[in-house]
């Protein structure tokens, strides 16, 4: 599971990022700095977007020990979503949608993929405006292939919209990631997100986590996952929906997918950290959908 909520910091002035996207991007970093080789990922430009000061490791969201599951289940995560991105440029696919893009840093850290694409990050007017200011200071700019796309959705802004106003094709296959945002949404505002994609071009691929309701995960991980509430509800942004793997690929084929498929956290850990020896393993929590127009 994401543990996005575990340790809470104080909130984020505005229009700076959220305390989630800050604590995902610090905690890519820290898989580099704190565990063994070999490393599932290697991202540290969240890092030096961050800039948080250089006893960030010190912070309690940051304990190398007790949050070794929620390291782990990011970036095994956001490898799954690399090596998907990959393939599907590999074969054809030539744009990519990252729907709440936060800190996301495959623009930066994987040109070689992502000049191949149009890159086409959502996410709130603020955050986004800071992201850019800082990929500017940092010399890292805004390449043409990568396209910043600020959407209100407080205000219920068409992100569809907004998305073609900033050049996306809707008449051409695309590949669409939402990660770490379904449990602070409504299940009906997932659902309207779902048929959204869903009536993309047909071959369009949505990759799309959830978190299983605390019955599913292992006992060891329920404590893990109550801080995790009660830290996203002293930051305001509680956790609102979980999801049953059968409820979400209803919900999926229910919107019009062609095809669709759930891909445990588990899985992930069999794939990337098996034969490790330091024990570093995702937490159970959260899963994904893959979904197919």
């Amino acid at each position: 599971m994401t543990g996005e909520g575990a340790g809470a910091q104080d909130a984020p002035l505005a229009g700076e990022p959220d305390n989630t996207a800050v604590r995902t991007a610090l905690w890519r970093a820290a898989h580099l700095r704190v565990d063994r080789p070999p490393h599932v990922l290697e991202d540290e430009v969240g890092l030096s977007l961050v800039d948080p000061g250089a006893d960030w490791l010190r912070r309690p969201d940051m304990d190398p020990g007790a949050t070794s599951g929620f390291r782990a289940s990011i970036v095994a995560r956001a490898r799954f979503i690399e090596d998907l991105i990959v393939e599907q440029a590999d074969g054809g696919i030539t744009q990519y949608v990252v729907l709440g893009a936060g800190l996301d840093t495959f623009a930066q850290r994987r040109p070689e993929v992502a000049s191949r694409l149009g890159v086409f990050e959502v996410d709130q007017p603020g955050p986004q405006a800071w992201k850019r200011r800082r990929l500017d200071e940092l010399g890292l700019g805004i390449p043409d292939w990568l396209h910043l796309v600020p959407v209100d959705f407080e205000r219920n802004e068409d992100w569809l919209r907004k998305l073609a106003a900033a050049g996306f094709d809707p008449g051409r296959p695309a590949v669409v990631v939402s990660t770490g945002v379904t449990m602070y949404l409504t299940k009906d505002a997932t659902a309207a997100t779902l048929r959204q994609v869903a009536g993309l071009a047909p071959g369009s691929l949505l990759a799309m986590t959830f978190l299983l309701p605390p019955e599913l995960l292992e006992a060891a991980d329920r404590p893990g996952l109550r801080r995790s509430e009660e830290g996203a509800q002293a930051s305001g942004t509680p956790f609102v929906s979980f999801y049953t793997p059968t409820e979400m690929l209803a919900l999926a084929s229910e919107a019009g997918f062609a095809d669709v498929r759930h891909v445990s956290g588990g899985s992930l850990g069999e794939r990337y950290f098996a034969g490790r020896t330091d024990g570093l393993r995702p937490s159970s929590g959260e899963d994904l959908l893959l979904a197919t127009a």
